[in-house]
């Protein structure tokens, strides 16, 4: 049974805490922190772009594992493209927290965010820590404090708790995130700290959250842009003493855990940069999931596609066509495709269709949702695939022509 908290609420046995240290020159909070009260069982999926930030260096060292203790997490600067410099800072923090809260510095695990290139001012960062430690509360207000401290050019806090009931008992799985650009799959300038109160191996851990991260973070894309930092950790206490006693319940937990994780992915969509639409891709239909996923990640990431559906223009062209330099051998017609319900593309040829209606359809609503199905020939199947995007406006170029200068 599964059922999903509108109040984000931490599992049992997690504290959380977001302070202000004085990375950022606005002075809004910069400091997030994640503790289990006993070591928790960890794993992590991280960003597959050759150059990372030190924080992802550290942690791939450290998971998967059995005894994390804390997630400590600075936003403003990235400690990305820093050198030893970086990675010797990256480590002192972990040792920082490590010496607050009576552990090996090697149970903490650490993540940056914000500006590449600028070593971390770990004067205020050293003195921040503690202050972090000293306000760790198991409350709800501490778990939005976390998530808002994160955040970067966010504009809402992302966070979101789903309560599982196994056979064994009910267990919490609850999660933070932050992102709004640079967004692209495996994954993106995004962060996420998820926590459960279930019992599970550091195999189970590392199964679950691979599992639902290719079908979540890693199914989302706002500008095609893979970042250096992103990083998704899981921590499992074990304090509800309650552990999946058979598939069925291994299934429950995993879909508790994608709900977390895809309410988590879609906030990010939801929060891009200058976005109008939020839009939601289904490509049905084909002989294996990594061939529908490559169309709809080429859909999702084309600048005609995304221009297109910012100005309100069902223009299937763009779409299809992207379909078809995704480099899968399929059949144009086999192909059909529907904008918002209505079909504008059938078996390889346009559907009649009032243009102008769609178009102010698009205009009065903020989800867009594309649905293309191949139903015979080559490369065709029953495998799909769900991909979230943005649309490409003015406003997304602004903010991101001014972020250094």
């Amino acid at each position: 049974m599964l059922e999903s908290k509108q109040t984000a609420t931490l599992p049992s046995g997690f504290q959380t805490s977001g302070t202000t240290c004085g990375i950022k020159a606005s002075g809004k909070p910069d400091l997030a922190l994640f503790v289990s009260d006993t070591p928790a069982v960890s794993a992590g999926v991280f960003t597959t772009n050759r150059v990372v930030g030190a924080p992802v260096t550290i942690c791939k060292e450290r998971v998967p594992a059995s005894s994390i203790r804390a997630v400590i997490i600075n936003s403003g600067n990235a400690n990305a493209c820093t050198g030893n410099q970086g990675l010797d800072d990256a480590r002192a923090m972990t040792a920082r927290v490590a010496e607050a809260l009576g552990c090996n510095a090697e149970d903490i695990l650490v993540c940056s965010t914000g500006i590449i290139g600028v070593n971390l001012p770990m004067d205020v960062i050293t003195a921040g820590i503690p202050k972090a430690v000293d306000a760790l509360a198991p409350s709800d207000d501490a778990f939005k404090a976390a998530a808002t401290a994160m955040m970067t050019t966010d504009t809402f806090a992302k966070q979101f708790t789903a309560s599982v009931g196994m056979s064994s008992g009910a267990v919490k799985i609850a999660g933070v995130a932050k992102g709004a650009a640079m967004i692209a799959p495996n994954m993106a300038t995004m962060l996420s700290v998820i926590m459960t109160d279930a019992a599970l191996t550091a195999e189970q851990c590392d199964d679950l959250l691979k599992h639902c991260v290719e079908r979540t973070f890693n199914s989302i894309s706002v500008d095609g842009h893979m970042s250096t930092s992103d990083t998704v950790l899981l921590l499992a206490n074990g304090a509800a003493d309650a552990a999946p006693a058979d598939d069925n319940d291994f299934q429950t937990l995993r879909d508790g855990l994608q709900q977390v994780c895809e309410e988590l992915a879609t906030s990010i969509i939801r929060d891009a940069e200058g976005a109008d639409h939020f839009i939601t891709i289904d490509v049905e239909g084909f002989e294996t999931r990594d061939a529908a996923f490559k169309v709809a990640k080429e859909i999702a990431e084309s600048a005609l596609v995304k221009t297109a559906i910012t100005g309100n223009d069902p223009n299937w062209g763009r779409i299809t066509s992207a379909a078809g330099y995704a480099g899968i051998d399929f059949d144009t017609v086999h192909l059909s495709l529907t904008i918002n319900n209505t079909v504008v593309f059938k078996d390889g040829a346009p559907a009649n269709f009032d243009e102008a209606e769609l178009s102010a359809q698009m205009k009065s609503e903020r989800d867009v949702y594309l649905r293309l199905v191949l139903s015979g020939g080559p490369a065709s199947g029953k495998e799909s695939v769900c991909f979230w995007t943005s649309d490409l406006t003015q406003e997304y170029v602004r903010l991101n022509s001014d972020y250094t200068t």
